[in-house]
């Protein structure tokens, strides 16, 4: 699916030069960090999840 990103101009110009550096695509690059931040932020709820289970695991065990 298509989607236009605007960019400020000094975050375009770093993006630019790191896909210049690379020799990846702007497109790429921005690919690899959203999934990568989708990635980070499953991470935390997972964490948040488990250690709710830990600390709750006695209520938890009473509520089966």
């Amino acid at each position: 699916m298509a989607m236009t990103l605007r960019l400020p101009d000094d975050l375009d110009a770093k993006l630019t030069e790191r896909a210049r550096r690379e020799g990846r695509s702007k497109q790429e690059l921005a690919i690899e960090a959203i999934r990568d931040a989708q990635h980070r932020a499953e991470l935390k709820v997972d964490d948040v999840l488990a250690e709710l289970m830990d600390s709750d695991a006695e209520i938890l065990d009473y509520l089966k």
